[in-house]
């Protein structure tokens, strides 16, 4: 009986590109995020930068830390932006389809942090639902995201709705 095999469990897979592309069994209802950036605003030093491991909640700010819901634990720690920025294409062009802020403070002497994994999960769902949600966002956090975003690919940034624009402060 102990080399009885368990039986293989269905686990969620992150697929590349169309996951219904030549077949029409499994993968059907499966999503991609393909097309989904994490982008970290480190709010002090007024930086952003692109870090895939926040996909998965690895990212470098996030390694070797305990997160909790409660503000206490991670006191006195650096505040961050997670910004889930999704790409759509349309007829002239690509341009940012979504755009949604999260928050995160890390503190790196205690190893502790604040987050609250529920609302990554649902504003990188609300991202790739082409909505734009970064009013949370403090003045100068914006300037940093909308400054980035537009550096990365101008013709994206040109592309993209001018709600965006303004709501990042660049009318």
């Amino acid at each position: 009986m102990a080399n009885e095999q368990q039986p293989k469990k269905m686990e969620f897979t992150i697929i590349k590109n169309n996951p219904t592309d030549g077949h029409k069994g499994f993968g059907i209802g499966s999503i991609t995020l393909e097309n989904v950036s994490p982008v970290i605003i480190d709010v002090i030093e007024k930086t952003a930068e692109v870090d895939i491991g926040a996909m998965h909640a690895r990212s470098a700010v996030e390694k070797g830390i305990k997160f909790t819901t409660d503000r206490k634990d991670s006191e006195g720690g650096k505040p961050y932006w997670l910004v889930w920025v999704t790409i759509e294409q349309k007829e002239n062009g690509p341009y940012y389809a979504g755009v949604t802020a999260c928050e995160m403070v890390v503190n790196r002497e205690k190893r502790r942090g604040y987050k609250i994994l529920a609302e990554h999960v649902n504003k990188m769902d609300k991202s790739m639902k082409r909505n734009i949600m970064i009013d949370e966002m403090d003045t100068t956090s914006k300037q940093v995201l909308g400054e980035f975003l537009k550096n990365f690919n101008e013709e994206m940034w040109k592309n993209s709705s001018p709600s965006l624009h303004a709501d990042l402060g660049f009318e």
